[in-house]
This record gives structure tokens, C-alpha cells and sequence, in this order.
């Protein structure tokens, strides 16, 4: 029935092996990102076709393993090429191949002109390729293999201006830290495949086999070890604290390059790989802690530092962790549903909104080339009244932003009000429940207030580029602003399949469809949830009042903003003029990176210098040089027997036979 599932991730394959090895000899960059397109696009297709062939299928039987070949055999462990065809893989795939055509659309027309035009779209769709193997490997070998691949086309993509040293730096730093978390995922992924085995005799890494076999996880102990382990690789993939940083430097590379990153790959997949192991998760109390108190806290953390930026995809960068950290507190909290909902939302809107600010910085270079002007394109300082030049993005990212600040209608409010409901009702943490939700809701007004700054200083007052520069600003063309379209009618319907059910009764008993659609995915956990929680009943007024105080929250956060930036914009810097230390302190993002570099970076660079001029050249290559010398010392003083004259030999031998001689005579 799913025969044709390799289909999904072949397509982008083949995009990349034919625009990788021919693309430079092709030219021709309509061909060129037409390839690239229709390769996505061709994916997305039968990843249609396939979500409509799974929810054909009875509610019990959503789930299939599509095996292609035996990868490798070692003793009684198998690991196959193979595919996991479920609920929620196929919501991956839909979003990962819908997002990415878009992108790809996109980038025909925003990467024109540049230079290594083919190899943008050759690392773009092998991108995309690594993804799908991510969320559609039936076991972790496989995943880890995609896990990897995404890894290694960030840095690609990333450092694709490497010309530029800030560019090429940013790339190895998301390679270095995300290597930091990979050794966490192997670290789990070796630890449960040696524990089910020496225990039990089950040697897997098989998702379906290890899920029928969750009720041989104890809770606590080892599996707490495992998970805190899978969790050390989800924060460095997914930008949690500690390993963050490196994915507002990210912004070094192409615009489309960060919407695909921040919206539908990358920094999705340690939110996938936990949902995916829920039933794992949902068995270590601690874990589920851990995971709740870093996300809300990385939510309210990135909140901040977004305040202050000036660099409109900088902003956006931080936005994109403090809704990862939304993520993860729905995970933390056992609402994985939410968490998923989210993810989707997310990518919707994300999606819209970096390549509407990538519409905004191709106005702005093209305007200040043509003045001469060596302003930054990207400081909103430098924009202003960019609405009457560019309607069509001022309107596709305006409805964005109101999903991101969660205003009831749109898809952000849907997917944002069911995490802070479960982090407040949830019954896995207790007297910590109020914690979570205010620093969610917390967050929440920031994000209300740091989008709307970004609005209200990039497209109203007025127009701050250079002068006689504004003439040359213009709306961006159809193939860039389709996608915005697209994206930004997502961003306003793209929630009403979760409707929560408070909602839907009101509206005539409207089923939360996302809910029932990945139920299958999550029975496990939510059982094991029923029965060993104790679940206390709340009313519906407060849902109701909470719900009305997340919007009363995105409202203060917008108005705030208004005030600040249309009404009085003489208040932000006469705030910065009476607080300066708090204002540099946010600008410099708390001074997370100089900490790094003071405490991790610096003395590993001492220690290398160390290594290199103290042991390697003195030591090391001390030895290497000292014999040689000594070598061609001996040497110099064994070549005076060697001199090539006759006599000098006849002397050498009457000498040894004295010798010889005397040694018998007086021994």
C-alpha cells in the first residue's frame, strides 16, 4: 500500500545529484531552481498521496513499516532501510516538503544573480532529503543518520557566503555545538540498546518494537539516564539552553536558508525525536521536569534578548528559540499533542515571516546600491514607512505577526493557548504548574510586544533609509511574494484542526481533529499519564479566564509597543538613557557568548596553543628534530672514514689488525 514512500526522500536526491555534479555546465538558473523546486515539490505530492492513503486506514492500523533493504547485520541486531508511515511522520512530511516547495519558490527569485547559484540549490534540497530521512526512519540508526545530514547541511548552508569570516565562524559554530548534543543521542541510543538487550533479550532501535515494549521501562532509574541523554541532543539540534547560541548566528547565511532552518527542518527535529519517544519521555518524572523548566525558561530567556535587537532577522532568530522553548515546556508537561501543534503553527508563520524579512532586505540593498550607501539592510533603524513601497509583504507579514502574538483567530492563538493551559492544568509537576505558566505567559507579552516593534519600526513612520534612496524601493516579484501568500493565508487558518475542545463546544461540538489524528502516536504516553497521575478537575471558567488572560496579555504586549514606537518614540530612548546597563545588558544578548568564550572557548584555545607550540613543536617534533640531528652528527663524524683514497683504507685495516692481534696477545 505505502510502496512508493522511498518516493518522498529520493526526489530531493535526485535534485541535489543533478544540480550538485551539473548545475555549474547547466547555467542557466531557471532550470537550475526549477529542478530544485519540482524536486520538493514531487515529494510533497506523494507525501499527500500517502497522508491520504493513512487516514483511509482504521485508527488501529495508522501505523506501517515500509521496508526497503537490510542495511546491516551483526549478530541478533538488524538495522534496515526502512520507514515508519504514522500520524505523525506523515504531519512531518506535509510540513517539511510544503514549507520547503515554498522556500524553494522563493529562492528562485531572492538568490538571483548570486554567485554559486547551483550549489545554493544542490545543499538546499539535500537539506531537505536529510530531514525526511530524520522524520520518516523507523529506527533511531536511521534517524541519526538524517540527524546528522541536517547538521552537516547547516554548516553548509550557513557558511554559504564563506568569503565572509563572520559567516564561516557562525557556520562552525552550529557544527561544534550541535556536535555537542549528537554525542548525547548516541550516548542514549547505545545506553537503551545495551539495557533492553542485557535485560530482556531485546536487541532494537526500532521505534514500533520499542514502544510495544514500554511497559519493560522502569520508571526512573536507567531510563531517566537515557532520556536526560536523548534530551542533551534535542537541546543542541533544537537551540534549548545551554546550547542556544548558535542559531541567531545562523542569520549569516541566505534568507531562505534561515525559513527553512528556523521553520520546517533543523531545529524541529529534537522536538519530533522527543514526540516520537514519548513513551519513553513520559516514564522519567525527573526528565519530564527538566524538560518543562528549560523550555520555559529558554521561552522567557530568548524573549528578552528579542527586546532589544535591531536587526530585523535577528529578531526574529530569537523568536524562533523562545517558541522552540514553547515546544518543549508542551512536551515537558505531557501535552505532546500541543507541542506538535505548535511545531505546525509555527512553521506557518516562521516561514512567512523570515521570508518576508528577506523581502524587505532585498528592497533595502537594492535601494541603497543604488545610492551608494554602505548602511546595514538589515537594522530596522535604517527602515521606516516601508508599507506604502511594499504592500503586498507589509500585509503577508503583518498577519504573521498577529499569529506569533497569539491573537484569538489566528493559528499562533490555538497552538500557544493549549501550551499554557497544559502547563498550568497539567498534573505531572504540581506546585511548579504556576511557574511554567508565568514564565509562558511572560513570554508571551514579550513576544507581543518585540513582534510588533519589529512592525511598527520596519513598515510605519516614517521612512529612515538614506535620502533619494526611498525612490528605488519596490515590492518584491510574484515568485517572491506567492510564497508570502501562501504562508500567511496558513498562518490564519492553519489552527483550526486543534481546535481546543472549550472552543469547539461553543461552536457546535467541533472535534479537535489534529487531537484525535495523532492520538494513536501518543496512546502510549497518555495512558501511562491516566495511570499513574491523579488528575484533578478544573472548571471551565478558569480555562476561560486563562485563556482571556493570554489574550489580554498579547494585547498589553502590542499596545506597549504602539506606544512606545508610533505614539511616543522619544520613550525608548529616554528608557535606555535612565537604565543603560539593563539596555547594553539585553542588547548584548546577558553576555551568554563573552561567558562562553571566557569559560569554554578561551581556555580550549589556550589549551590547543599549548599543545601545538608547548608539546607538539618542542616535544613532538623536539624528538623528530633531535634524531635527526644526532643522526647527522654521527654522520659527519663517520664520513672522515670515508674518504675514498686507497691509503686512508690501508691504514684502516693495518689498525684493525693490530688490534685484533693485540686482543689475542693479551687477553
Amino acid at each position: 500500500m505505502f510502496d512508493n514512500v522511498w518516493l518522498i526522500p529520493l526526489f530531493p536526491l535526485i535534485g541535489f545529484l543533478i544540480n550538485g555534479l551539473l548545475g555549474k555546465k547547466i547555467k542557466n538558473e531557471t532550470v537550475i531552481g526549477s529542478i530544485g523546486a519540482l524536486a520538493v515539490f514531487a515529494s510533497f505530492i506523494v507525501s499527500v498521496m500517502t497522508f491520504i492513503k493513512l487516514i483511509g486506514l482504521p485508527t488501529a492500523e495508522r501505523s506501517v513499516n515500509v521496508k526497503i533493504f537490510t542495511w546491516m547485520t551483526a549478530g541478533t541486531f538488524n538495522a534496515d532501510i526502512a520507514f515508519l508511515i504514522d500520524p505523525l511522520s506523515c504531519l512531518m512530511l506535509l510540513v517539511v516538503t510544503g514549507i520547503g516547495t515554498l522556500i524553494h519558490i522563493y529562492s528562485i527569485g531572492y538568490m538571483h544573480g548570486e554567485e554559486g547559484f547551483y550549489r545554493f540549490f544542490a545543499y538546499l534540497n539535500l537539506f531537505v532529503f536529510s530531514m525526511l530521512l530524520l522524520v520518516t526512519g523507523n529506527n533511531l540508526l536511521l534517524m541519526f543518520v538524517g540527524w546528522e545530514g541536517v547538521g552537516l547541511c547547516s554548516y553548509l548552508l550557513i557558511g554559504y557566503y564563506f568569503h565572509k569570516k563572520s559567516a564561516g565562524d557562525a557556520g562552525k559554530k552550529a557544527f561544534v555545538m550541535n556536535r555537542v548534543g549528537d554525542f548525547g543521542f548516541l550516548l542514549g541510543t547505545f545506553t537503551l540498546f545495551w539495557w533492553l538487550g542485557q535485560n530482556h533479550g531485546i536487541w532494537t532501535i526500532q521505534f514500533t518494537e520499542l514502544a510495544s515494549n514500554a511497559n519493560l521501562f522502569p520508571t526512573g532509574g536507567v531510563v531517566t539516564i537515557i532520556t536526560l541523554c536523548f534530551f542533551l541532543g534535542a537541546t543542541g539540534k533544537s537551540a534549548q539552553i545551554p546550547l542556544y547560541t548558535w542559531l541567531p548566528d545562523a542569520m549569516e547565511g541566505p534568507t531562505p536558508v534561515s525559513a527553512l532552518i528556523h521553520a520546517a527542518t533543523m531545529v524541529t527535529a529534537g522536538v519530533y525525536m522527543i514526540a516520537r519517544m514519548s513513551y519513553l519521555f513520559i516514564r522519567s518524572p525527573e526528565t519530564m521536569m527538566t524538560v518543562a523548566v528549560i523550555g520555559a525558561c529558554t521561552a522567557f530567556f530568548a524573549a528578552t534578548i528579542g527586546t532589544a535587537q535591531n536587526d530585523i532577522k535577528r529578531v526574529l532568530a530569537y523568536s524562533t528559540v523562545s517558541q522552540l522553548g514553547y515546544m518543549f515546556l508542551a512536551m515537558g508537561v505531557g501535552a505532546f499533542t500541543a507541542g506538535v501543534f505548535h511545531l505546525m503553527t509555527h512553521a506557518f508563520f516562521k516561514a512567512c515571516l523570515f521570508l518576508g524579512s528577506g523581502a524587505v532586505i532585498h528592497s533595502m540593498h537594492h535601494a541603497l546600491h543604488h545610492v551608494h550607501s554602505h548602511d546595514d539592510a538589515q537594522d530596522m533603524r535604517n527602515m521606516g514607512g516601508l508599507a506604502k513601497y511594499m504592500p503586498m509583504t507589509y500585509g503577508t507579514f503583518l498577519l504573521a505577526t498577529i499569529a506569533i502574538a497569539g491573537i484569538p483567530g489566528f493559528s499562533g492563538f490555538f497552538s500557544k493557548d493549549e501550551i499554557l493551559w497544559q502547563a498550568f492544568a497539567n498534573p505531572l509537576h504540581g506546585g511548579l504548574n504556576m511557574l511554567l505558566w508565568g514564565l509562558g505567559a511572560c513570554a508571551a507579552l514579550m513576544t507581543a510586544f518585540y513582534m510588533f516593534r519589529l512592525v511598527f519600526m520596519t513598515f510605519h513612520g516614517s521612512c529612515r533609509i538614506k535620502p533619494g534612496a526611498e525612490k528605488h524601493l519596490h515590492e518584491s516579484p510574484m515568485v517572491i511574494v506567492f510564497p508570502l501568500i501562501v504562508l500567511a493565508i496558513l498562518s490564519i487558518v492553519g489552527g483550526y484542526i486543534g481546535l481546543p475542545k472549550l472552543i469547539g463546544d461553543l461552536f457546535g461540538g467541533i472535534p479537535n481533529y489534529l487531537e484525535h489524528y495523532l492520538e494513536p502516536v501518543f496512546a502510549n504516553a497518555n495512558a501511562y499519564i491516566q495511570a499513574h497521575t491523579h488528575h484533578g478537575h478544573h472548571s471551565h471558567a478558569l480555562e476561560w479566564g486563562l485563556m482571556g488572560t493570554s489574550v489580554v496579555i498579547a494585547v498589553v504586549g502590542i499596545s506597549v509597543a504602539y506606544l512606545l514606537y508610533i505614539a511616543s518614540p522619544e520613550i525608548p530612548k529616554k528608557f535606555t538613557s535612565a537604565f543603560p546597563a539593563l539596555h547594553r545588558a539585553v542588547y548584548n544578548k546577558w553576555y551568554i557568548d563573552e561567558l562562553y568564550d571566557f569559560l569554554i572557548v578561551n581556555p580550549c584555545k589556550a589549551l590547543g596553543r599549548f599543545l601545538w607550540k608547548g608539546f607538539d613543536v618542542l616535544v613532538v617534533d623536539g624528538i623528530v628534530n633531535g634524531v635527526a640531528h644526532v643522526v647527522m652528527a654521527f654522520g659527519g663524524v663517520i664520513r672522515y672514514m670515508q674518504t675514498g683514497q686507497i691509503y686512508n683504507y690501508a691504514w684502516s685495516m693495518a689498525f684493525g689488525v693490530v688490534v685484533i692481534i693485540g686482543y689475542y696477545l693479551f687477553k
